[in-house]
């Protein structure tokens, strides 16, 4: 099992959409002038860079920042400087795809224990008992 994807691993350049925008929130005329947030889209639906078991847990892992059209989107406003936002939306993509190259452990059925089962069963006389003397009370007029 792999914990993350191998060193090898390159995605082609063709497949990001780098855009940049005006990034919102305090920064004075920097942030007013200047495009520095930037917006990475990447067609996981569509990339031949990745392997078919990793893009379909990258589509399942992404679903909440993927377009209908299996696009996913990454915006990066957190520093000052376009070049380090860049860096930022890819490294996160880069980030996203070690998770998806994470095969999932298989789930071993289990069974429990004799001890847990009777806990379980001990728990529930006692829980039957306390309630039953909360009964009203025969005999008295």
């Amino acid at each position: 099992m792999m914990n993350h994807a191998p060193s090898f691993f390159r995605i082609s350049p063709d497949e990001l959409r780098l855009e940049t925008f005006r990034s919102s929130g305090p920064g004075g005329q920097n942030v007013n002038k200047v495009a520095t947030a930037v917006r990475l889209r990447f067609d996981v639906r569509n990339s031949l860079s990745l392997p078919s078991d990793v893009r379909d847990r990258l589509l399942h892992l992404a679903a909440s920042r993927l377009t209908d059209a299996g696009v996913l989107m990454i915006e990066a406003r957190r520093f000052r400087t376009q070049e380090r936002n860049r860096e930022d939306a890819v490294d996160r993509l880069m980030g996203w795809i070690d998770k998806a190259w994470q095969t999932p452990r298989q789930r071993r059925a289990t069974k429990p224990t004799a001890g847990s089962r009777q806990r379980r069963l001990d728990a529930k006389k006692h829980r039957s008992a306390t309630k039953r003397k909360r009964g009203a009370i025969s005999g008295m007029e």
